[in-house]
């Protein structure tokens, strides 16, 4: 089935990864310790990142269509 009139319109404001380089940095470390449950080595990589998770001021989960939504904008493209 095509649909002809149907578009994507591309998000404005794609999230930005506030605490990537923290997370990144805990990774590494685990990985060069080679071991997961090593609390002591990666301590302040983990210290880190929980800092950052803590003060980042999240905006909430953002609003999403639900499927009943899409549904019946495609169900007028169809009938047509």
């Amino acid at each position: 089935m095509h649909i002809e009139r149907i578009r994507v319109r591309p998000r404005k404001n794609p999230p930005a990864n506030i605490c990537a380089a923290q997370l990144t940095s805990m990774l590494n470390c685990w990985m060069a310790s080679g071991d997961i449950m090593s609390a002591s080595q990666c301590r302040t990589a983990a210290d880190d990142l929980f800092r950052c998770m803590a003060t980042t001021p999240f905006k909430g989960r953002p609003h999403q269509p639900t499927i009943n939504y899409h549904l019946a904008r495609l169900n007028k493209k169809i009938q047509k």
